[in-house]
């Protein structure tokens, strides 16, 4: 039995105690490695936190940059915003003088009459030639008539010497009471000497363009175009007016008194039927009568001004040397114009 002092045995004791020792050291060790790997992941999941914080965190610049877009957005929404009030202002400003407008009626402006004074033949002869000169002073007492007794001694004088002349004689010549005048060269109207033009009446040609009754007395009563109705059986002249509403009649026994121009159609038209329904309404006779249309002053101005400026546009400065103009309405402006559809000229 070995004794608690032997050196051998306390060594073996020792060897025990240290391996043992070793041991639980190793197993400490073991144990601590796990727990070293967890605070491990805790501190890099701190870490990778605090740089996305990093990340997100609003820097001084970004502050600043906010702050004036920000401001930028404030001005952009707000001029808008005023842009928007001024327009809906400006709007409601046009819409009240529009109504302001509306309830006055202002005089159309006046046009310049541009005036015309054509030659005119009267009630001569359509010829190539003029009627002479009146006599002067001296030749006025050679065409006086004689006296009685100058024209009793005249006479007897001119019987006594051509009575045994009388003989009756064949011949082919057919008798005539015309004489060989060249007539008058002026043109139709007031017997008169100006200028060479040819009147307004033979110059113009007025287009209307409808589909019934009712368009076409529209646009008559928008340029206020009368009818009018002359001849037959019936003295005077008839005028209708209002075409476009009632129509009603007037009668002016002289109708030398009506100083308006006037056209009248020169080929048959379905307006005729038209111009007849509407004297027809009014209540005048038309049996054996002629229809017309009456054309105010003023718009007959307007139409030499429009006659001339289209003239004038092609080359055409002087009036005299238009030969024919056609105007047609059209609707435009605040209801209907006259517009040049076509243009002749003189030679």
């Amino acid at each position: 039995m070995a004794s608690r002092n032997d050196p051998v045995n306390e060594a073996s004791d020792r060897d025990v105690q240290i391996d043992g020792i070793d041991t639980r050291d190793g197993v400490m060790a073991e144990d601590a490695a796990p727990e070293n790997d967890v605070t491990r992941a805790i501190q890099d999941r701190k870490q990778s936190r605090e740089e996305e914080r990093e990340k997100f965190r609003i820097s001084q610049f970004d502050v600043v940059t906010s702050l004036f877009m920000a401001l930028i957005l404030f001005n952009v929404v707000t001029s808008l915003f005023m842009a928007l009030i001024l327009f809906i202002g400006v709007f409601v400003a046009m819409l009240f003088i529009i109504w302001l407008t509306s309830r006055f009626s202002f005089a159309p402006v006046a046009i310049a009459p541009i005036i015309e004074n054509p030659a005119g033949r009267g009630d001569n002869a359509e010829g190539f030639e003029r009627d002479f000169e009146p006599p002067g002073a001296e030749e006025v007492e050679e065409l006086m008539e004689p006296t009685l007794q100058d024209t009793i001694e005249a006479v007897t004088d001119a019987v006594s010497s051509v009575a045994g002349a009388l003989t009756t004689s064949d011949t082919a010549a057919t008798a005539t009471t015309s004489g060989t005048g060249m007539g008058d060269s002026r043109p139709p109207g007031p017997e008169g000497e100006g200028e060479d033009i040819i009147p307004r009446s033979e110059r113009w040609q007025l287009n209307f363009t409808a589909k019934n009754q009712p368009s076409y007395a529209k646009q008559l009563e928008f340029f206020k175009i009368e009818l009018g109705a002359v001849g037959g059986k019936i003295v005077g002249l008839d005028i209708v007016n209002n075409l476009a509403g009632s129509p009603k009649a007037r009668r002016l026994e002289d109708a030398s008194t009506e100083k308006r121009l006037y056209f009248m159609f020169k080929r048959p038209s379905p307006l005729m039927q038209y111009e007849r329904s509407i004297h027809n309404q009014a209540g005048v006779d038309l049996q054996g009568r002629n229809m017309f249309k009456l054309i105010p002053e003023q718009l007959e101005n307007l139409l030499a001004k429009i006659e001339l400026d289209y003239a004038t546009s092609k080359g055409h400065p002087s009036i005299t040397e238009v030969a024919k103009t056609v105007f047609e309405s059209k609707p435009g402006g605040a209801g209907y114009e006259f517009e040049v559809i076509a243009q002749r000229y003189r030679k």
